[in-house]
């Protein structure tokens, strides 16, 4: 049964994009495209674009290139650091907020028939199950990461 669970954990993020995909295509945005605006707005306008780009878990080089494409549909600005011109602090359009809210509608929509016959005890449960996982999956990371010791 464990060695499954994995593999099960894995599978899920994709069924979970590909249905909001599907569900999303009428509005006319890749899936890299309502990812990074969706993206943006959780974690809060005004952050550097290498802030987001981790937070996303994409390379730099290929942010820079869908950023650019929300640009010209008129939906994030890139605007230069106070601090540091090199780095680009990235806002919302308001031309985005219409488009983000319908983004979220289908999100919720899609995460409540995910947990059709979850009450709120096992929802509760399972963010529990899922938080220990993940701290000790970060736990082995930071481990792995560390320099050998001679």
């Amino acid at each position: 049964m464990a060695s499954s669970i994995g593999f099960r954990l894995a599978r899920l993020p994709h069924l979970w994009r590909s249905i909001l995909d599907r569900r999303l295509a009428p509005l006319g945005l890749t899936q890299t495209r309502w990812v990074t605006l969706y993206h943006i707005w959780r974690l809060g306008e005004g952050h550097p674009q290498c802030d987001l780009a981790r937070v996303i878990g994409v390379e730099a080089p290929s942010l820079v290139r869908t950023l650019g494409q929300l640009e010209e549909q008129g939906l994030v600005e890139r605007r230069a650091c106070d601090s540091d011109r090199r780095s680009k602090r990235i806002y919302l359009t308001p031309a985005a907020m219409p488009l983000l809210e319908k983004i979220d509608a289908v999100a919720t929509q899609v995460r409540e028939e995910f947990f059709v016959g979850l009450g709120e005890r096992e929802l509760e449960q399972l963010n529990e199950w899922l938080s220990t996982i993940e701290a000790n999956g970060l736990a082995i990371q930071a481990r792995e990461q560390e320099p050998p010791t001679a």
